[in-house]
């Protein structure tokens, strides 16, 4: 599984999905341009010392990240599904059934995704809002949704704590 950032916007946004990423074992795609430095101190700053820890790819643009992992419909190999979340899908995410090789896509965070990317993602999918909210933080809700894939494909890794002893105040 994968978590794929499209030109993020917001260093600190950035650092903490970079973080999510290294401290769940998912690997990162991230494709510019960027609305940062790479090295921004506030990047940085919100990775800590995780991003050393972090598997990650840069791409310098939306086609150079096709070239290397395909999309629906796009000549190059396929590598699993691209897996995007939306404000404008109608699944939401939680009747979505998840798979390994799944590649989870989230936008800009001023803008989204263009059509482009919208239309070559295999699934578009919704974290549901109570009105008048329209959506959650980018991070918050990459967090959300990939702890839910890696519950269904049991691929987090990550050992459960034991439950506590209930005979004890």
């Amino acid at each position: 599984m994968r978590l794929v950032l499209f030109e993020p916007d917001i260093p600190q946004n950035a650092g903490t999905l970079m973080r999510l990423a290294a401290g769940l074992g998912v690997a990162l795609d991230l494709i510019e341009p960027c609305g940062f430095v790479l090295d921004d101190r506030r990047l940085r700053r919100a990775g800590m010392d995780y991003l050393d820890h972090l598997d990650w790819t840069r791409h310098s643009s939306w086609a150079a990240y096709v070239a290397a992992h395909g999309t629906a419909g796009a000549a190059a190999p396929r590598a699993g599904r691209l897996v995007l979340l939306t404000t404008r899908a109608a699944i939401p995410y939680t009747a979505f059934r998840f798979a390994p090789g799944d590649r989870i896509l989230v936008g800009r965070e001023s803008a989204g995704v263009p059509d482009t990317v919208h239309d070559a993602a295999d699934a578009r999918l919704v974290i549901p809002m109570v009105p008048p909210a329209r959506s959650l933080n980018v991070a918050v809700s990459a967090a959300m949704v990939l702890g839910e894939a890696l519950r269904q494909t049991a691929a987090a890794g990550v050992a459960a704590p034991a439950p506590p002893d209930t005979d004890r105040p």
